[in-house]
């Protein structure tokens, strides 16, 4: 009787050691769930946290578009390319992004082709615009924007 206890101690030693480290495994597990749980949320919130003068530039022109720039309205000079490197085709669109941090309203708009011609916007309520899309008519030499609002 007292081997057949002994062995029951051991394997009741054995079986709680093994729940400890089930509990062990089990508590790393949840922890690296929650993590990657919060994670997610963070990345989800980046991706929600847009701009409010964020738009969409579509090109109707005609001409491909090679350089894209924004100011603040009461500012006087441009600020960088937002197409960098690309170009924006005529038919194409493009997503142009602020930092959610910016409080300017009131935006102007530069578009230049490859032959340094551009046409402006200017006072442009971007807060409250989601898409603007440019046209150019050859006949009148005029290039004008259609906006659409949120909502």
């Amino acid at each position: 009787m007292a081997i057949l206890s002994l062995t029951m101690i051991v394997l009741g030693r054995r079986e709680n050691e093994m729940k400890m480290r089930m509990n062990k495994t089990s508590g790393k597990l949840a922890a690296m769930m929650a993590v990657a749980a919060l994670s997610v949320t963070g990345l989800m919130h980046s991706a929600l946290a847009e701009g409010k003068q964020d738009f969409t530039l579509h090109n109707e022109t005609g001409v491909v578009i090679n350089k894209i720039f924004t100011s603040a309205h009461d500012k006087d000079t441009w600020e960088e390319d937002v197409l960098g490197e690309d170009t924006l085709a005529d038919g194409a669109e493009v997503k142009i992004t602020f930092d959610p941090k910016e409080e300017a309203d009131s935006w102007d708009l530069k578009v230049e082709d490859s032959k340094g011609t551009s046409l402006e916007w200017k006072d442009l309520k971007l807060s409250e615009i989601t898409d603007i899309t440019l046209h150019w008519d050859a006949a009148k030499g005029e290039g004008t924007a259609e906006t659409k609002n949120g909502g």
